[in-house]
């Protein structure tokens, strides 16, 4: 009633499943890879330019301008994250905000990547405030920009 599968069946299910399954694992790792990054998503109305630091081999980096349009999210880092502390600074295009803290950093007029947050103005650049956030040393992090100013955080 029942066939006898030949020996070559084994053969078969190497060549077919196997790969299937190598591949489909490979699309899990990387949809999984893909969501790790830090990203900043502008909820106002406005086009935003974003600017971001972090400490490296090198030393203290700040990068930007990212165009952040409005209602829209920008990659400003790709991939797992590997520090805990990140910084960010944004400013409304039109001149109408700025998102920013009390951490002071180097930044450029256009795109740049600068190696160091001493001497600002010597080296040509200016010196803004930068937001810190503590990612936890999660792999991924995400920055929500609105035009609600930001609740002040409390240690009570």
């Amino acid at each position: 009633m029942f066939r006898k599968l030949s020996k070559a069946y084994p053969s078969i299910s190497r060549l077919f499943v196997l790969p299937a399954l190598a591949a489909g694992a490979l699309l899990l790792v990387s949809a999984n890879e893909a969501k790790a990054d830090f990203r900043v998503c502008n909820g106002t109305q406005s086009l935003v330019g974003g600017a971001i630091g972090y400490r490296t081999a090198e030393g203290w980096v700040t990068e930007g301008w990212w165009q952040i349009p409005a209602n829209s999210c920008a990659t400003l880092i790709e991939g797992q994250l590997g520090s805990r502390y990140y910084y960010l600074y944004a400013e409304d295009a039109g001149g109408g905000g700025r998102w920013a803290g009390d951490i002071n950093m180097c930044v450029a007029d256009n795109e740049f990547r600068i190696v160091g947050v001493e001497d600002c103005f010597a080296r040509g650049f200016q010196r803004v405030g930068f937001k810190e956030y503590d990612t936890g040393r999660q792999g991924s992090w995400m920055v929500q920009l609105s035009d609600a100013p930001e609740v002040q955080e409390s240690n009570n």
